[in-house]
């Protein structure tokens, strides 16, 4: 049973590595992290320092990494698990298991919450209410059913879709594409993408007919290419020069100069606040999470803030790099410390010489 958000978010070590990186909530007890150099294992969200990458070993259970010679961490006791979370794991497997979305009423009489206090508690470690996680929980598993069997239909009901009718009503604002396309793997839809130079490394920006998709950063062209494929395998990737997105980003990037450039954005309703907060965060300046959880109005949803920064798909002009740690150190980045580290240096105002 699935404790996350989609089925199996978590399959691929880079993703692993990403959520450890970010203490991504939604993480916690779906896999663990062991360090070779020290022997322990550990939950995400762990409070010691992160280690490098090389000395990192994932794993599905405790047992298995207990198996394997690591010994347990005294920080975070990955075997035991917080009684919030607890309660927010319980209610997650109810809303899967349920052929029809359980009520408010019904999830609190079975955890021994009130309605108020368990809406408030699943969506502070979410970022979501337990409706819309059922909602997101049935279309994750879609996507996973609608690769494996030989018909849509099929797949739509082995997700627990009533009819057909439900999920094509959102299956473009939630999937990007018509469940039929989804299931090609993306074919037929087109991306064109684009590399450029910058202060940070490589950047690829790929854009729909609608706006930029995604902004990643790395080291190659290649690793930047097979990123950008990994969710849209079949999708027809244009390759070209995309001067009218490209150098609004890099002006954006080197100049601070406004960025009117049209995004394409898809996420929860959650996600899509925190992404627009984090545009309203000037350029040389910096938020907490905490800071952030109360723009979006959700004071206590730090730890869920925090994930939605983990999963902006267009880094850099969503700028969740201006985000810090509550004292004022930068923290986890999906693309490195340091290289957050370099942005926020380069935002610094510059001081006047007279």
């Amino acid at each position: 049973m699935s404790k996350n958000l989609f089925a199996n978010p978590y399959r691929t070590e880079a993703e692993r590595w990403r959520a450890w990186q970010e203490r991504d909530p939604l993480a916690i007890g779906a896999f663990f992290v062991a360090v070779k150099s020290t022997r322990i294992y550990c939950r995400v969200g762990c409070p010691a320092r992160s280690p490098k990458r090389e000395n990192v070993h994932f794993f599905d259970t405790p047992q298995a990494a207990e198996a394997a010679g690591y010994r347990a961490c005294l920080r975070c006791k990955p075997r035991e698990t917080p009684g919030h979370i607890a309660v927010v794991y319980k209610v997650k497997s109810l809303l899967e298991q349920a052929e029809k979305s359980p009520t408010l009423q019904e999830l609190g009489k079975a955890v021994g919450l009130s309605p108020f206090h368990l809406q408030r508690l699943f969506k502070q470690e979410t970022g979501l209410s337990p409706k819309q996680y059922a909602t997101a929980w049935r279309l994750g598993k879609f996507k996973e059913q609608v690769r494996m069997k030989d018909s849509v239909t099929e797949a739509i009901y082995e997700a627990g879709y009533g009819s057909s009718s439900n999920l094509y009503r959102q299956s473009n604002a939630r999937l990007g594409m018509s469940p039929r396309v989804y299931r090609r793997g993306g074919k037929g839809m087109r991306i064109r993408y684009a590399f450029a130079d910058s202060l940070v490394g490589k950047l690829v920006i790929g854009v729909t007919e609608k706006g930029i998709c995604s902004l990643l950063i790395g080291d190659s062209e290649a690793e930047l290419e097979a990123l950008l494929r990994e969710e849209f395998a079949e999708a027809e990737l244009e390759r070209g020069i995309l001067a009218e997105y490209v150098q609004p980003v890099l002006d954006y990037l080197t100049q601070q100069t406004p960025l009117k450039t049209p995004l394409d954005l898809r996420g929860t309703a959650f996600q899509l606040k925190v992404w627009q907060a984090l545009r309203q965060i000037p350029a040389g300046q910096t938020r907490t999470y905490g800071e952030l959880a109360r723009m979006v109005g959700d004071p206590k949803a730090v730890r869920a803030a925090a994930g939605a920064c983990g999963a902006n798909p267009v880094s850099l002009v969503v700028p969740c790099h201006r985000v810090v740690g509550r004292d004022g150190k930068p923290t986890g980045y999906r693309w490195g410390v340091e290289r957050k580290k370099k942005l926020l240096e380069h935002e610094k105002p510059q001081p006047i010489l007279l």
